[in-house]
């Protein structure tokens, strides 16, 4: 609420002249203009992606401090409306939150507090049809993949697509932005068939600069950047299991693999690593190991970053891997499909918090506001 802000900002003022104290952005508060609901300063988003076709994607609204009360879908408590079919992405670019919805192919806007800002559908865009896939944002704009071979940059603002890139592939996946370059997972190839792909897109004339080979075919929807490294997993479905591969952007995009990997996330240099492996073809058994990567060291770290962890987790599929990018806490998601899933919350040095509900079925990412 607007109104919030102008309140900080006099009492800011008052404190200034009275005790020469000073306030930072953060004390201004969050927009939480048409908000329903009282929220904390501090808050996290779990994006619940749902089961494809069901149309029961959702947002549940989470107080890390536990000061408000858990809300399983914040999206229709504040819109009215349901979020609509597979939730694929969540990101928080400049204090507002983007989604994009690959079932019902929409990207959707919404304040700090959850409230629509305004939605682009791309149904009747011969070219995004498809549907939408994965965000990463910078300088004022969305870069979005789109299945079918597509890219768009789209205004942040306006939300207005402003470019498009096609013919790129089969299926475009994971984005992320390093040093005015867009990596992007190229999975398939247009007949579907397993592609090896990273396509690399100059963001200056949003144009293909190159493509680079990966070792290991289909890399998919996990990749991160960290000291000028891309690190990407290529989902492998026999033993061992996906692989983990990192690009050396600084020595001529270098590939090279580091191990096995199902799930990514970086916090202060550092890759965090989760290696669920099911053995479908044998014992149908599941294993989840924990490691981390030094990406500034250039060291792997196989002992586990997680202390006291819940016994179950070493055997079940992890469905995400969060970081809140604030102080480090790291929150692990299960999910078997069918159900709820569930989240587990752990601190920075790796001790257990609590575990609790998603509000929702298949957990596959966070957003948080500190």
């Amino acid at each position: 609420m607007k109104i919030r802000s102008l309140f900080y900002g006099i009492l800011c003022m008052l404190a200034i002249g009275g005790t020469m104290a000073s306030c930072s952005d953060d004390d201004e508060g969050w927009d939480d203009e048409g908000t329903k609901v009282e929220l904390p300063h501090q808050r996290a988003y779990i994006l619940n992606e749902g089961k494809l076709k069901s149309n029961n994607a959702g947002i549940a609204f989470y107080d890390p401090n536990g000061s408000a009360a858990f809300i399983n879908d914040i999206f229709f408590t504040q819109n009215s409306a349901k979020l609509g079919d597979t939730g694929q992405d969540i990101i928080e670019y400049d204090g507002e939150i983007f989604v994009s919805v690959y079932g019902s192919n929409y990207l959707l806007k919404l304040n700090a507090a959850g409230v629509e800002e305004g939605r682009v559908s791309f149904v009747s865009d011969p070219d995004l049809a498809a549907g939408i896939r994965y965000l990463a944002a910078e300088d004022g704009y969305i870069y979005a993949s789109f299945y079918y071979g597509a890219v768009a940059k789209i205004n942040a603002r306006t939300l207005q697509v402003e470019k498009k890139l096609t013919g790129l592939g089969g299926c475009m996946e994971a984005v992320v932005i390093e040093d005015d370059l867009l990596y992007v997972t190229n999975a398939c190839a247009a007949d579907w068939t397993p592609n090896n792909e990273i396509k690399v897109i100059d963001l200056s004339t949003f144009t293909l600069k190159e493509t680079i080979t990966t070792l290991v075919p289909n890399p998919y929807n996990q990749m991160v950047e960290e000291e000028g490294k891309i690190f990407f997993i290529s989902n492998v479905y026999t033993a061992p299991g996906s692989v983990l591969q990192m690009i050396d952007t600084k020595n001529g995009n270098k590939v090279t693999e580091l191990g096995n990997a199902s799930h990514l996330a970086t916090y202060n240099d550092v890759v965090y690593v989760v290696n669920s492996f099911t053995d479908w073809y044998g014992t149908g058994e599941t294993t989840t190991t924990f490691y981390t990567y030094d990406a500034k060291a250039g060291k792997l770290n196989n002992s586990s970053f997680l202390k006291n962890a819940p016994s179950e987790l070493t055997s079940t599929s992890i469905n995400m891997l969060e970081i809140n990018p604030g102080n480090g806490d790291i929150y692990l998601a299960v999910s078997d499909y069918n159900a709820n899933g569930t989240i587990y919350r752990f601190r920075k040095d790796g001790s257990f918090v609590e575990k609790f509900d998603a509000g929702g079925m298949n957990p596959s990412g966070m957003v948080f506001f500190n």
